[in-house]
């Protein structure tokens, strides 16, 4: 991917903000690139995880790609009380100067937000500079600060008819969820391989619920399947530990990374034949693009009941088993695995013709976009 050439002067400018949406907003910047005549900024979470010096995927992979970054200094409203609610909440007001500062330096013609804590900031103050702001919505719901920021917005973009219900709809329109153009094209898989390969994933960040669980039925799935497992930050060094203690029969089995690279992870859904995994907006997107059998764990604390939302559209789709993570336990997820396996021909015959509604989204949200500038 490079960025076309034609001088700053010439360019429009945007900034792309958010907190969590890294492949979204990297498909968003495939095509502002694919069509040339943008300066594209992107405005991000400092760290991952709160009070964790964590990277975010955003910061990691749009400077390689020629993707000037800034990283907001932005506190957010946690869930749970903890050692870094109090500073956390300090950080907000800062946020708020921080964006007058990056703004007034970039001066864009167009704000894209992704939702997640870190945009609300830009959002706001790029509202009172009187920039354009357009919010993307990538769930099946609403999050939280996509919903504050709609009132300051031009222009709210869906992925799912359903968001409708919780924003202004002459504010609104449907696209999709934005694409990366390698995933977009992948083939259904029109055979099981032997042994099947298992994709585990937590989202960028990881989920130390799966991995515990995963991590439990360990023994009985490498026997079965290849593993590959996306830990996050946090549980990898553990993990990768214990695969180095497998026998070596089992260790070649199984592939422990830290966070897959979006521009690589093409391969690995090539690849797999079952997915484990949360129920983030991408991933199902992506389970859908590239319809692979799945077994959803969706987190039952997100905001708006999110995830259940985005779990349910995928098994209206066809292609998923939804397990509530109150009763989870290993011997439900291993037989949940074995489950689709054993069906795995009839749910590939089921959405054979069925069409992902995310196909061509990153082309109708940039076509808005061309609109309002």
């Amino acid at each position: 991917m490079r960025v076309n050439k034609k001088q700053d002067k010439e360019k429009d400018k945007i900034v792309l903000t958010g907190g969590h949406a890294a492949t979204t907003a990297l498909a968003t910047v495939e095509e502002l690139i694919r069509r040339g005549g943008w300066d594209i900024y992107w405005i991000g979470a400092k760290t991952a995880i709160e009070g964790k010096d964590i990277p975010t995927l955003e910061s990691e992979i749009f400077p390689k790609i020629g993707i000037r970054s800034y990283k907001i200094i932005s506190g957010r409203i946690q869930r749970k009380l903890t050692f870094w609610t109090l500073p956390s909440l300090i950080k907000i007001p800062f946020g708020f100067i921080h964006a007058i500062f990056l703004l007034l330096k970039i001066r864009p013609k167009i704000i894209l937000s992704f939702g997640g804590f870190a945009s609300f900031p830009v959002v706001v103050i790029g509202f009172c500079l009187r920039i354009p702001i357009v919010v993307h919505e990538q769930t099946s719901a609403a999050g939280r600060a996509n919903k504050l920021s709609a009132r300051f917005a031009k222009r709210i973009v869906l992925a799912r008819e359903s968001s409708k219900n919780y924003f202004p709809s002459n504010k609104c329109k449907v696209v999709g969820n934005p694409l990366l153009t390698q995933i977009a094209e992948i083939e259904p898989k029109d055979k099981i391989g032997k042994p099947p390969t298992l994709f585990v994933t937590g989202g960028s960040r990881g989920s130390q619920t799966i991995n515990t669980f995963v991590l439990k039925a360990l023994d009985k799935l490498l026997k079965k399947y290849i593993v590959i497992h996306q830990t996050g930050f946090l549980d990898y060094k553990k993990i990768n530990k214990l695969r180095k203690s497998l026998p070596k029969d089992l260790k070649e089995r199984y592939e422990v990374y830290p966070v897959l690279d979006p521009m690589d992870i093409d391969g690995v859904y090539k690849r797999a034949d079952i997915i484990v995994a949360r129920a983030g907006a991408n991933t199902i997107s992506e389970i859908i693009a590239t319809k692979r059998p799945s077994v959803l764990i969706p987190i039952p604390w997100a905001y708006g009941n999110e995830q259940v939302k985005n779990a349910e559209f995928a098994e209206k789709f066809g292609l998923v088993t939804i397990l509530n993570q109150e009763t989870l336990s290993e011997s439900v997820l291993f037989d949940a695995v074995k489950g689709i396996e054993n069906n795995w021909k009839n749910i590939i015959k089921d959405v054979k013709g069925k069409k992902s509604p995310d196909i061509g989204a990153s082309k109708k949200l940039v076509n808005l976009l061309e609109g309002l500038v």
